[in-house]
This record gives C-alpha cells, sequence and structure tokens, in this order.
C-alpha cells in the first residue's frame, strides 16, 4: 500500500542523485512514505515532474537557511496540551494523529509528523473534550496532525462523538490530504460514520497542489462528500516547480471548481526547515495573483496567504487595487487591467 524504503522506490523510479544523496544519511527530519496510488501518477521517466517533486526527498532538505524553524508558526508556545493549539482565541487545531498516507516533503509540521506519538489516546481526547466544553469561546475546531483520516472507522467515530458530546455548537474542520493522495480511504462506510456529526456544520479542508492530483478515484472519493452534504474546501500550496506558473494554477482552481469543491485557500510557503528549495519568492507570489485575478472567477479564486512566522497568524496577501482618494474625495481605484475608477462616498 505505501512505499517506505529506497529500495521499494528505486523499483519504481530511476532516482536522482539529489535523491540517492538525500538516503544515504542516517538520519532524516521526515522519513519516506507515498502511498503507491499517489507514486503512480508520477511520471517515471521526468525526473522534474512536479509530483515527484512533492513527495520523493531530496539532498535539498538538509540545506537549512537563516530564519528557517522546525516550529515556524509558534504552535508549541500557543498548545494548550501536547495535541491541541489555541492560537486564534475563536477556534483551536486537534492534531489527532502524526500519520500521513503520504509524506508531503513541504510539511510544515515536520516537528510532529512521523514522530513517536501515533493517534491521540481516549485520556488526551477527553482532555480535550474537557478543555473546548471549558471555553466557550472556541467555536471552531481543526481536526488535523497528520491527517485524522489514518484512524479507523471506529476510532473516527469514537472521537467525533466524545468531541460532539463535549460542544454540541461546535463547527469542525476535518483536514486531510486523502482526496488527492490515497482516495481510496473515502468509502461509502466512512461518509456514513462523517455524515452522523454535521450539525452544525463540519468541512472537509483538502489539498490539491496540481491539476493532474485530480483524477477518476479522487473526483469519486470528492463525490461522496459532496453528495452527502458535506462542503470541501481546498487549500492549495504554492510550491516551486510543482504549481508556480499561472497556467497550471489556472487549470487547477478551474477543475477543482468543476468537481464541486471551492478553492479556499493559495499559501505562501512557511518557513519551515528543509524546505527552502520548494519556497516561492514572494514577489513571483504576487505576480502570480494579479495574473490569477484577471482569469478566474470569484469562485474559482483563492485567497493568497501567509502564515506569519512566530505565531503572527494568517493574514491575505494580493495586489490593493484601492489607491486613496482623489481631490474631489472620491476613492480612487485600479482595475485588473490597470485602468482608472472613482467610487463617491454617499454625501452627508
Amino acid at each position: 500500500m505505501v512505499i517506505t524504503t529506497q529500495e521499494e522506490l528505486a523499483k519504481v523510479l530511476t532516482l536522482t542523485d539529489a535523491e540517492l544523496r538525500w538516503f544515504s544519511l542516517h538520519t532524516h527530519s521526515l522519513p519516506l512514505r507515498i502511498s503507491r496510488y499517489y507514486l503512480s501518477l508520477i511520471n517515471p521517466d521526468d525526473p522534474c515532474d512536479p509530483l515527484r517533486r512533492q513527495v520523493i526527498p531530496s539532498i535539498e532538505e538538509e540545506i537549512g537557511i537563516n530564519d528557517e524553524s522546525l516550529d515556524p508558526l509558534a504552535e508549541i508556545s500557543h498548545s494548550v496540551f501536547p495535541r491541541l493549539v489555541h492560537r486564534y482565541e475563536n477556534r483551536v487545531a486537534f492534531l489527532v494523529t502524526d500519520r500521513c498516507a503520504t509524506y508531503c516533503r513541504h510539511c510544515f509540521r515536520r516537528r510532529f509528523t512521523a514522530g513517536e506519538l501515533s493517534r491521540a489516546s481516549d485520556a488526551e481526547v477527553k482532555e480535550i473534550a474537557d478543555y473546548i466544553a471549558a471555553h466557550r469561546e472556541v467555536k471552531e475546531m481543526l481536526l488535523t496532525g497528520g491527517d485524522p483520516l489514518m484512524l479507523s472507522d471506529v476510532q473516527l467515530e469514537k472521537l467525533l462523538s466524545t468531541l460532539r458530546s463535549a460542544r454540541s455548537d461546535l463547527v469542525l474542520r476535518l483536514c486531510t490530504r486523502m482526496p488527492a493522495t490515497f482516495p481510496m480511504r473515502i468509502t461509502d462506510s466512512l461518509i456514513t460514520i462523517i455524515s452522523h456529526y454535521t450539525q452544525p456544520a463540519l468541512y472537509v479542508m483538502t489539498q490539491f497542489n496540481h491539476d493532474r492530483e485530480i483524477t477518476k478515484e479522487s473526483i469519486a472519493a470528492v463525490n461522496r462528500f459532496v453528495d452527502a452534504g458535506i462542503p470541501v474546501m481546498n487549500q492549495t500550496v504554492l510550491l516551486r516547480k510543482v504549481n508556480d506558473n499561472v497556467d497550471t494554477l489556472e487549470r487547477l482552481m478551474n477543475a477543482l471548481v468543476a468537481i464541486r469543491v471551492k478553492p479556499y485557500y493559495l499559501f505562501q510557503g512557511d518557513l519551515v526547515g528543509g524546505t527552502a528549495h520548494l519556497r516561492v519568492p514572494l514577489e513571483s507570489g504576487l505576480t502570480l495573483e494579479r495574473e490569477l485575478r484577471k482569469r478566474l472567477s470569484g469562485l474559482a479564486m483563492p485567497t493568497y496567504a501567509i502564515d506569519l512566522p512566530e505565531g503572527g497568524g494568517k493574514v491575505p496577501l494580493g495586489t490593493s487595487y484601492l489607491k486613496g482618494k482623489d481631490a474631489q474625495g472620491s476613492w480612487v481605484f485600479s482595475t485588473v487591467d490597470g485602468e482608472v475608477r472613482t467610487y463617491p462616498d454617499p454625501k452627508k
């Protein structure tokens, strides 16, 4: 089901020198793990395949730069418990498990992913449930990790039941990359379980980074969610030599809308150690955002955003089309094509 060793991988792909050098190291901050399904999407004859770049490690991961961190979003300092991050007043993140079907090389939670904690124990779930019961300011909970769908159906149902019993009014976000990396996990039985816990809303937050990840299998997985009344939103990570060109992003966003997935965020890469080779310069990202806004509808356009270092939180990026006021007091705007328009306020 999964590839975890150099020997298994070499049977499918001819490894490059940079990939072989990574394997020659004795320690790795994030091990190799690729579902055989996702590996089948990679062109074995293309060493620069954008899907390959996302999941196959390279010696470039060992090149550190200043300002990188294994905890770039300061989650540890905002953790109430080892698995519960309370960084924003009205929402928390529950690190349900440290396992994923496939380990992405751009993972921002390398400090936690593939560690020694595995899934949350019953005692930890109860502790977190008691916390959210006592903290009514929390309106939303992200179930994340790792990938919460690494839990079995029985384990997931127990988790959801415990949380809903503690807070029947809590909106849940199920953060999973399974529709892209292992869509076979999205079974009818899984949907039946999740469907019991969709009042109040439960949103699926997934991650497609390239239009080639949208296959008949991933579409079937998405359809199961949406047909059951479970909304699906997508958070794409902007990655160098993966999707950092406007044509790829345009295809991806339009393809997502076509399969009933709302493009939500386009994220600038976090300053996590080992990912500098995958981060896109911010100016390039801003240029892409401007061009995308010309090409995409409002429904297909994601919010380009950055999660600021040191726990600064998410803020939107992008061009400001508001330029100020003119001599008559009207607001001055630039259109996406660079033309000028004014908008007067109502007279007092």
